[in-house]
Order: structure tokens, then sequence, then C-alpha cells
């Protein structure tokens, strides 16, 4: 955060501050009239096994015009192009009708909407326009899936191993409900756009430490994908469902997301993030796309996500037009060997400085 700030600085941003999550603004302009919003997340994932890695994943390595390492791709090629390509209107003294917010955000791994939130809810930030910088392929998204993170804590009855049949092991009641969410995985919703709803187990642990006691408590985590139509009481009931059709002591509930931010401040939140598509014929599609076409030559193709962005709270709660457009491919986002293009790097700088230009011209 302190060097993405020192950087800002030296490149000419017009003012530059760390709010109390650690998320860092700069602003171009006088903060009067309409206001577009650059952002990305700082975080990364761990690096894993590193072992897998062609190359040292925290040096960011360059062969051949390739950059690698840890966020290489997501997400910092595209925030050291936020950065430089609002430099790139600083250098031309390009007069703005409005204000250009370039953020890096804190958490957008763990929880990817409360940074942003935090910013137009308590820091007051109230933009007109949002352009992430998520990774896209120099292609302009315009929405993704939505995600539930669910809890199920199965209750059993706590007994010596030796004698298992005077208790109810938890583990295997959970061991059902899993097994019944694996074969409704097929059954759930699709959309033209974003694509089916999708449902995974991702973490299970059971609290009982000793092993040779039957567990009486095992809870497991389902990383649930909402696609258009599909809401958080609709998961949540379809696995309360298969909980009562099982006939297992249990319940589910939305994790909650208390982490603490690098300042030491908690901005705590449901994770439950809502679907999102901004309409093909918004005004911000069209003028982005005929800015893009300027610097590449073509007009880029419109998709979305399969990874989930910071949009689900500017489009998907606040209802703030939101588009994204990066370097780098998704695919190779939370992988070893994630790299990015730097030629990718330096044409969407170039970009977000004519999609700045144009909209607040």
């Amino acid at each position: 955060a302190q060097l993405l700030a020192q950087e800002m600085e030296k490149t000419g941003f017009d003012a530059v501050n760390i709010d109390d999550m650690g998320n860092v603004i700069g602003k171009i302009g006088s903060g009067q009239g309409p206001v577009l919003l650059y952002y990305t997340h700082l975080d990364t994932v761990g690096i894993g096994d590193i072992g897998a890695w062609q190359q040292d994943p925290l040096l960011a390595v360059i062969e051949n015009g390739v950059l690698y390492g840890r966020g290489a791709a997501d997400p910092k090629g595209g925030l050291a192009s936020l950065v430089y390509g609002a430099n790139l209107l600083k250098e031309a003294n390009t007069p703005l009708n409005g204000t250009l917010y370039v953020v890096g955000g804190v958490q957008g791994e763990p929880s990817e909407g409360v940074a942003i939130q935090y910013l137009i809810e308590e820091d007051g930030l109230q933009p007109d326009w949002v352009v992430l910088g998520a990774p896209t392929g120099l292609k302009i998204n315009r929405g993704q899936r939505g995600r539930v993170q669910m809890e199920v804590t199965v209750q059993g009855k706590a007994c010596h191993a030796a004698t298992p049949q005077q208790g109810v092991n938890a583990i295997y009641g959970a061991a059902r409900i899993i097994f019944s969410l694996e074969l409704m995985a097929s059954t759930l919703g699709d959309d033209t756009l974003l694509g089916p709803g999708t449902l995974a187990v991702t973490h299970i642990e059971n609290i009982e430490r000793t092993k040779n006691v039957i567990p009486d408590r095992c809870t497991f985590i389902i990383d649930r994908r909402l696609t258009l139509g599909e809401t958080e009481a609709h998961a949540l009931a379809e696995v309360q469902g298969l909980i009562a059709k099982e006939g297992v002591a249990g319940q589910v509930a939305v994790s909650q997301f208390k982490s603490v931010s690098y300042t030491g401040k908690i901005y705590p939140q449901k994770k439950s993030y809502p679907a999102w598509v901004t309409p093909e014929k918004d005004p911000l599609i069209k003028k982005a796309s005929k800015s893009a076409q300027k610097i590449t030559g073509y007009k880029p193709p419109l998709g979305r996500w399969n990874l989930s962005t910071a949009g689900v709270y500017t489009m998907g709660y606040a209802g703030i037009p939101t588009i994204g457009f990066g370097p780098g491919e998704e695919r190779y986002a939370h992988t070893a060997n994630e790299h990015v293009k730097l030629q990718d790097c330096f044409m969407a700088a170039r970009v977000y400085a004519q999609i700045a230009a144009d909209i607040l011209s």
C-alpha cells in the first residue's frame, strides 16, 4: 500500500491518501463534476507449491516480454496499468470535466466487495461509473456470477471410538449431505451469458482433535456460485432441504467475513454477493468500446468473468454501471506460473487513459 501511494504521488496524482481500511486512493481532478472510478485489489492468494513454478513467484522474472509471478495477472498487471494510465493523462495535460479516482483496495481475495463498499458507504466516494482492472485479456467484461459462502454444521453424539454404536458420527452425517450436494450440482440454474450456477465443498473440519472419539460436530464450507435468477435465500433453502431429506441434525448459514485489515480495521459483512450484468447497451459500454478501439484498432469483444470481482457491490448492490477491462488472462489467476504480457499492460494503460479522457471530457 505504501509503495502504491508513493508511486501515485511520484506520477503526479493531485491527491493521494490511505483510508482507515488501508485502501489507497489516488485522485486526478478537482473533485467536482462526474466521477469515474478505476479499481482493483492489492492482495493476492498465496504462492502454493513453489516446486510447481518455473520461476520464483516473488521475483517478477521477465522472459521474452512476459512477467511471471504471483499476482502478475490477478491483479497487479491491471493495477500498474491503471496507475500509469492515469499518469498518461497528467503528462498530456488532458482537461477533465470531472474527477478520476484510482483505488487499490484491500481484502479482495477473501471478500471481494468489502473494500469498495467501505469506500462508498464510509468514505463517501460516489462514482458515476466503475471500471475494474481485473484480468479480461483486453476484452470488456460486463458481468459475473454471484457467490455465497455457506457453512454447514452437523451435530452428532460423542462416544469412545471402541463403541461407535453408542454415538452418532457427525462426519457420517456430513458425508451424506455432501454426496447429495454433488448430485444436486447438475440441477442448478443456467444463464446464456453468465453460465450455470455451481457449488463445491471446499473445506471440512472436525472440532474433536482426539483420534479415538466419535465426533459430535463436523463443519464444512460450500462455495455456491449464483447465476442470474438465483439468490442467497434460494441457495440456503436448497441446502436446508437436503439436510432435512437426509434426516441429519444440522443447520446451514451464510459465512461471516470478519477478518482484520492490515491497518487493524474490521468491517464485517456477509459472504454473499449477487450476480450482476451491465446491459450491453449501457452508455458506459458504448463509450469504453469506442475509446478502446481508438487505441487497439479493433472493437473489443464483450465477455464476462468466471471469477468474482468488486462489481458484486458496485453493480450488484449499488446499481452503478460497471465494466471490467484489463491485461492478463483470467485462466492464469491463482495458478502456478501466473503471468502477464507486458505489451498488454502497456496497451491497457493507454486504453485507461483514453476512456477517462473521453468520459470526463
